[in-house]
């Protein structure tokens, strides 16, 4: 029998805590462990209880999101609900599966969980899953998603750019992205792939990153960049 996925769902707003556990509720796989406004009942819980997901909300009068997930980002992952885009950036610093913009319809609600279960299935099945494996220059480098700043796709290459060193790989654009984490990774560019908290400023159509370098954000990707940040 598949485990279930253990949630809470954290909003002050008492419609939006309804309509997200209506949501849940569909969805056989959930259990909802609990579902209200009160920042530090969910504290309780999350102390007490083994908690897979959590649907949050940032702007709340006890303490934000964001705090919360300062204290609780080693254990947990997230699906932000807010009515505000601002916050995106930030809240990708930690381990936000998706950011929804409300008001939220089922079938956006539906991709974050399809987010979270490839990630799940990708990254969480088991211990080696924290790192992955690539070939370059007839050696196996093991790579850290988390030290790589940005991958530069090359013809018939890439390049990862990592804090440490560049590793050039005879690999598709298409096949490293489908081997990191889908909520941390994304394409920019035909040419880029970037982790979102890496990302230090988007102006226009370019993303700066967090060790100074700029990059284009191509046509194709325009759309979808905008979306992460809640830009119009």
């Amino acid at each position: 029998m598949k485990k279930k996925i253990n949630c809470i769902i954290l909003d002050d707003e008492p419609f939006a805590v309804k309509l997200i556990a209506d949501y849940v509720s569909k969805l056989p796989q959930f259990n909802v462990l609990y579902a209200d406004s009160d920042v530090f009942k969910a504290m309780e819980v999350l102390n007490r209880e083994t908690v897979d997901l959590i649907f949050l909300d940032i702007q709340m009068p006890q303490l934000t999101g964001i705090e919360l997930m300062q204290l609780f980002n080693q254990k947990h992952n997230f699906i932000i609900i807010s009515a505000y885009p601002e916050y995106a950036l930030d809240a990708y610093q930690f381990h936000v599966i998706d950011y929804l913009l409300k008001p939220v319809t089922f079938n956006r609600f539906y991709q974050s969980i399809e987010k979270y279960n490839r990630w799940q299935q990708t990254f969480q099945s088991n211990d080696t899953d924290d790192f992955l494996f690539v070939k370059a220059d007839r050696k196996h480098y093991k790579i850290a998603p988390d030290s790589i700043l940005y991958i530069e796709g090359l013809k018939d290459y890439i390049r990862i750019h990592t804090s440490d060193e560049k590793i050039m790989v005879l690999e598709t654009m298409k096949d490293i992205l489908d081997k990191l984490p889908a909520s941390q990774f994304v394409r920019i560019h035909r040419s880029y792939i970037i982790p979102l908290n890496k990302i230090k400023v988007i102006e226009g159509n370019q993303i700066q990153m967090s060790d100074g370098t700029w990059l284009p954000i191509g046509e194709t990707y325009r759309k979808l960049v905008n979306e992460w940040v809640g830009r119009t």
